[in-house]
């Protein structure tokens, strides 16, 4: 059974992923993923870490893309 915590590949999944996405759609999926993790807060910690973690992973392609 797969963990419910992120797992390298994982992140390697959504940076290849991040590198597709419109600007708009990135700020999208970091609040969409904000708010799976206060859903997860308090019942699931490792999907709350999930969450966060895939939020952080496309706030900083957006980021990057903004200081460029």
């Amino acid at each position: 059974m797969r963990p419910e915590y992120a797992l390298p590949s994982d992140f390697a999944t959504w940076e290849a992923k991040a590198k597709t996405m419109t600007a708009a759609a990135l700020l999208y999926a970091v609040r969409d993923c904000q708010d799976a993790a206060t859903a997860m807060k308090g019942w699931n910690p490792d999907k709350e870490g999930f969450y966060l973690d895939q939020a952080s992973t496309y706030g900083m392609e957006l980021t990057r893309r903004r200081a460029a």
